[in-house]
């Protein structure tokens, strides 16, 4: 090889887990006689790997930032961000690479993840399940520092996350909604968002159905049918829940979680719920900054992409380069966004 291999390398090789090989090459118990030689064998044949997490101070660290492939808004800002951020790189001697890997197959994003091993450290957007758990292990355990980005993988050896509170975002939403229902009569606020399983956005709605049940009693949530991520397919099935199994003159709002949020807009304009429901959604992407300006929108949660994206950078850097205090990271804040204050 024309380079020093990974452990990745190695591990493929012996044909045993990247737990396996740092287990053999840093001395630890667990691993029976005949699989040490083994990988000492081809350690011997291929050269001694590169040591993630220890780049030298000043020399240029390999990062990855990995996304789900998913046609999403969000995660397009989220990319383009990644990419504006190169002279920050540069000046911080960071070699960044963004991988998109299809997120509908769990275990073959596990699989995908488990590759991208040829780096000092990860920043990570990716559901919370026991198989990318697993791969988030053996990475860190093989050397590779994991930070999640927006939303965590509670459980797994990630060192920590970095993002927004997002139960604490579900509750600002549920605030200000409430807060709008004054007549009476309209005494419902929706709850829609696709069948997902991050973990942002599942603490998104628990914090909406807690300040509601919590704090205003009079009035009661009312889950909608997993909406699709399109705007199209989410017109459509909010349309039908409101033609079928909610009255639409009781709808005082709704909060939309993740995507399809010009969908929902259209729906209840459609509903002509649009001067009478408030409707909180998240990100400030184009299209969300263009419906909030024609008021087809009431609010959009939004964090700033651009600090997490560098403070992750930032984070993996400290934890390389063993810095004391390295994961002492000051959260974003929840900033609400009006038709008053976009500019």
């Amino acid at each position: 090889m024309s380079s020093a291999p990974t452990i990745a390398d190695i591990a493929r090789t012996a044909g045993v887990g990247t737990a396996t090989v740092d287990r053999v090459l840093n001395r630890r118990a667990g691993v029976n006689a005949e699989t040490v030689q083994r990988v000492l064998q081809v350690v011997e044949e291929l050269g001694a790997p590169q040591q993630p997490g220890r780049p030298r101070r000043g020399a240029n660290a390999r990062f990855a930032y990995v996304l789900p492939a998913d046609d999403s808004p969000f995660l397009e800002l989220v990319e383009r961000q990644i990419a504006q951020a190169a002279g920050d790189f540069r000046h911080a001697h960071i070699t960044e690479v963004t991988h998109r890997i299809d997120s509908t197959d769990p275990g073959r994003f596990a699989e995908e993840l488990a590759q991208v091993g040829d780096c000092e450290g990860i920043a990570l957007l990716a559901p919370d399940l026991p198989p990318i758990k697993r791969a988030i292990n053996e990475l860190v355990r093989a050397g590779v520092h994991v930070v999640t980005l927006f939303s965590d993988v509670a459980g797994s050896m990630r060192e920590t996350c970095i993002g927004a509170d997002n139960r604490a975002a579900g509750r600002t939403a549920g605030l200000l909604l409430a807060r709008m229902a004054n007549d009476g009569r309209r005494d419902t606020l929706l709850l829609s968002s696709q069948a997902t399983r991050l973990s942002a956005e599942i603490e998104r709605r628990i914090g909406y159905a807690h300040v509601i049940e919590e704090r205003f009693p009079r009035l009661h949530m009312v889950r909608t049918p997993d909406l699709p991520a399109d705007d199209d397919g989410a017109c459509r099935t909010l349309l039908q829940a409101l033609r079928d199994d909610i009255d639409p003159a009781r709808v005082a709002g709704i909060y939309n979680v993740g995507s399809g949020s010009a969908g929902v807009a259209r729906a209840l304009a459609e509903a002509g719920l649009a001067s009478e429901a408030g409707v909180a959604v998240h990100d400030f992407t184009d299209l969300n900054a263009s419906l909030l300006s024609a008021n087809a929108l009431s609010y959009v949660l939004h964090q700033d992409i651009h600090y997490c994206v560098l403070t992750a950078a930032r984070v993996l850097r400290a934890l390389c380069e063993n810095v004391r205090g390295a994961l002492n990271v000051v959260q974003p804040r929840i900033e609400i966004l009006t038709a008053e204050n976009l500019h």
